[in-house]
Parts: structure tokens; sequence; C-alpha cells
């Protein structure tokens, strides 16, 4: 995999990846070198909502639309740290271009327009990100741990939670149910 980034790709648990931390999940990764690589679960609701945050941040929100958008685990490294992957757009103080479709942003400015109606048209909002550290990714990948394929916006914000882990098999043409949970090496 040396040479090999997989920035923009999507990361599908294998079925036999027991971790709890990301047992069936689909993580976007956001950055991925030779340094390392930091990715965000798109299909983990946590039992919180966008006005929770948003609350914490003295802001308030300004429909209840906006309020109940949910928010998800995007991994067990800083669970206190957002995150909102978006489509591009906007003049946000820090963000990072994952390719021409997505970005992710990490400060209030854009948390401050969602609140008021005026933020990303599709944005999901996560805390928390899974890192590797300098090949532990690659590691992980030749232990038959993930599935990467490059990145399908759907999965990110059309889906529901519950079906995106199903639906990145699919798009990958693998029917999941027919996966053996052990993995051998030729």
């Amino acid at each position: 995999m040396s040479g090999t980034s997989l920035t923009n790709h999507l990361l599908i648990a294998m079925p036999s990846l027991a971790d709890p931390n990301f047992a069936q999940t689909v993580t976007i990764i956001c950055e991925h070198s030779d340094k390392g690589a930091l990715g965000i679960v798109v299909n983990k609701p946590l039992p919180m909502r966008l006005a929770d945050v948003l609350s914490q941040m003295k802001l308030e929100p300004s429909s209840t639309s906006i309020a109940a958008q949910a928010v998800l685990r995007g991994g067990p490294v800083h669970g206190d740290r957002g995150f909102v992957l978006h489509r591009p757009g906007g003049a946000w103080d820090s963000s990072h271009q994952v390719s021409d479709q997505i970005q992710v942003t990490t400060s209030r400015d854009v948390l401050a327009a969602m609140a008021r109606g005026e933020g990303p048209e599709s944005a999901v909002i996560a805390l928390g990100y899974a890192g590797w550290e300098a090949g532990q990714l690659e590691r992980e990948l030749l232990d038959n741990a993930w599935l990467s394929l490059p990145l399908d916006e759907r999965v990110v914000f059309e889906l529901p939670f519950e079906e995106r882990w199903h639906a990145a098999w699919r798009i990958a043409g693998i029917d999941v149910a027919r996966l053996s949970h052990i993995a051998g090496h030729a």
C-alpha cells in the first residue's frame, strides 16, 4: 500500500471486525499519508441531537428540524471535538477539503451558521474521530479488518444511518451475508 492514499475513500468494517468502536461501521477517510490517517465514522448516531451541541456552545437553533439533527460518534479519539462533514461551499474559519465533493470543518462558525439555518445544505455532525498511526491502517487492511472503496456521497449524505453499512457493501458489489468471518492469506 506504500504510496497509495485512501483519502476520500470509505472504509467498510469487515463482518469479523469485533472492536466495539468499529463493528459494522462506515468511515470516510479525510486524510491519509505516510504519517497516518484520520477518518470520521458516518453511521453511528449518539443519543444526542444538534440542539445539545448548540446549547453547550450557547447557540440557539432557529428551527426544530435543525435542533433535531442527529450527531454521530465519529470515532473513539477526542470524543469532545466536533467535525462537520459537508459538501464544498462557505467560507469557514477551519476547513479541510477532502475532495471536490466533500470537506470537513472544525470551527465554531459553521455550527453558528447551521443554528441560524444558513449552514451547508448537506452536512453530517460528528463528535470524535478515528485515528491511525503511520502504517497502522495499512496493517489493518492487510489483516482484512476493512474493505476500502472510493467515496460515494450518497452513503454520507442521503441514506439513513442504519442502512449505510449494508449499502456500502452493495455499492462494492458484495453480498455481505455471503462473506466468511474467517480471513485467509494466500
